[in-house]
């Protein structure tokens, strides 16, 4: 299982070049069920990312480019109505996928956002008073440009919440770059590393991995620590724990441990809490994250 783990971050890092680390995230976060936000300036390589987890993985998958003027019915579906058998029949939209790629999300506006909230919490979408069930895996993986850019509307603390991770790529380093000029990437030969169900195998397994009871205090007091002190003016929800605990545990899935040690915390740690610490404003460039402060001021040790 673990040789499947190393071929999938092995053709992630031949597509999206010196990014080792934010592939491993982008992983971790599907390995724990949760949903991707990716965020970074346009050309970055957001949706390639997006689209080659989608294939690596081998799991069906929709793009939606969103835009302002778009509307929830774009992404549920809709009923329309059939004059022959005198009834309305549902065409389901885009959503009903394994991966959803909601690309540029943030350029739709709030009303079409918040169709995703019952699809990423709950599995289903409800509408005209019936609920479908979405497949099995389900993912949310979603791409978004800086706040300050013209034409975007930002996500509520709502639904950044139910974002298991938000990632950013930043810039290339040179040698990576200089391969992407010359071509050297393999954007174009994507294959199935593993499927869907050898996917939910691995799920199944992340969830046995163990978290001792001074682990679990470990992250407790790092999400009260959030709660009580001044500095903080968004507190970490008990979602945002059972995350940190879910991708913690596919972290140590990832590096063949079936426990978790408080490294695994601190690795997912700045991943999974930096877009809830920070809400709509962001991470300010040049100043220290905020996930960062918190987890200098917990000693994994302490008793």
């Amino acid at each position: 299982m673990h040789n499947k783990i190393a071929k999938i971050l092995e053709q992630l890092n031949a597509v999206l070049l010196g990014k080792e680390q934010q592939t491993k995230l982008a992983l971790v976060c599907l390995l724990a069920d949760g949903h991707l936000l990716i965020e970074d300036l346009p050309g970055m390589g957001k949706t390639t990312l997006a689209g080659a987890l989608a294939k690596t993985l081998g799991l069906d998958y929709q793009r939606v480019q969103f835009t302002s003027d778009m509307l929830p019915a774009d992404i549920l579906g809709v009923s329309i109505f059939d004059k022959q058998l005198q009834q309305f029949n549902f065409h389901q939209g885009p959503v009903f996928t394994q991966v959803l790629l909601a690309d540029e999300i943030n350029r739709a506006s709030p009303k079409t956002q918040s169709a995703l909230l019952e699809a990423m919490e709950e599995r289903k979408v409800s509408i005209d008073k019936h609920s479908y069930s979405l497949g099995q895996p389900f993912f949310v993986i979603a791409t978004q440009n800086p706040q300050d850019q013209a034409g975007t509307f930002p996500l509520p603390e709502s639904q950044l919440d139910r974002f298991m991770m938000r990632i950013e790529l930043g810039f290339p380093n040179k040698d990576a770059e200089l391969a992407m000029l010359k071509e050297q990437t393999a954007s174009t030969l994507i294959n199935a590393v593993i499927d869907s169900q050898q996917l939910q195998t691995m799920q199944a397994a992340v969830k046995r991995v163990q978290a001792s009871d001074v682990l679990l205090n470990y992250l407790i007091r790092l999400v009260n620590e959030s709660r009580y002190a001044a500095e903080y003016t968004n507190a970490l929800s008990p979602r945002c724990s059972k995350s940190l605990l879910n991708a913690a545990k596919a972290m140590a899935f990832i590096e063949q441990r079936d426990y978790v040690v408080p490294e695994d915390i601190q690795a997912v740690f700045a991943a999974v809490t930096d877009h809830r610490l920070n809400g709509v404003h962001g991470v300010k460039q040049g100043s220290q994250a905020l996930s960062q402060t918190l987890l200098n001021s917990v000693d994994p040790l302490q008793p």
